[in-house]
């Protein structure tokens, strides 16, 4: 995994706080839910929000997401998504862009698009074949 540059999203719950449909229907809207999280993160937790159209990610940037996850778009979507959010912000704030959603290893490079900083696919992690071994100590 390090030499191809991948890491885990986050290692518990306590790493970044990632927000889904659920807590932004809690919560009224995507403003609301990353205003409450930040009031109980703090400054030096990052706040990640999955947003299914590009209007859902610039309410995140707006509100103070440092993350949006661009979710469920094709590889052409997610480019012309990626570089209208990036041609909005400018210089004038750092947001990190991430593809997700229906991504594998055998389509990943499809999604290496200008824009996207990063790409995740739970494939990596979930249904890997485990390896069977035991300890035998010898008394």
């Amino acid at each position: 995994m390090q030499v191809g540059g991948a890491d885990t999203h986050r290692m518990d719950l306590s790493s970044i706080v990632m927000l889904k449909d659920n807590h932004i229907w809690a919560t009224g809207s995507i403003t609301n839910a990353v205003k409450q999280a930040r009031t109980v993160a703090g400054f030096s937790i990052k706040i990640e929000v999955e947003c299914q159209s590009e209007a859902e990610a610039m309410e995140a940037i707006d509100a103070g997401a440092d993350i949006v996850m661009l979710d469920n778009f094709n590889p052409s979507e997610l480019e012309l998504a990626a570089a209208s959010i990036k041609a909005s912000l400018g210089a004038k704030k750092q947001v990190l862009i991430e593809a997700s959603g229906g991504i594998t290893e055998a389509n990943a490079a499809e999604y290496m698009v200008p824009g996207i900083d990063i790409i995740s696919f739970g494939s990596m992690t979930q249904s890997v074949p485990h390896v069977d071994f035991s300890l035998k100590i010898a008394h």
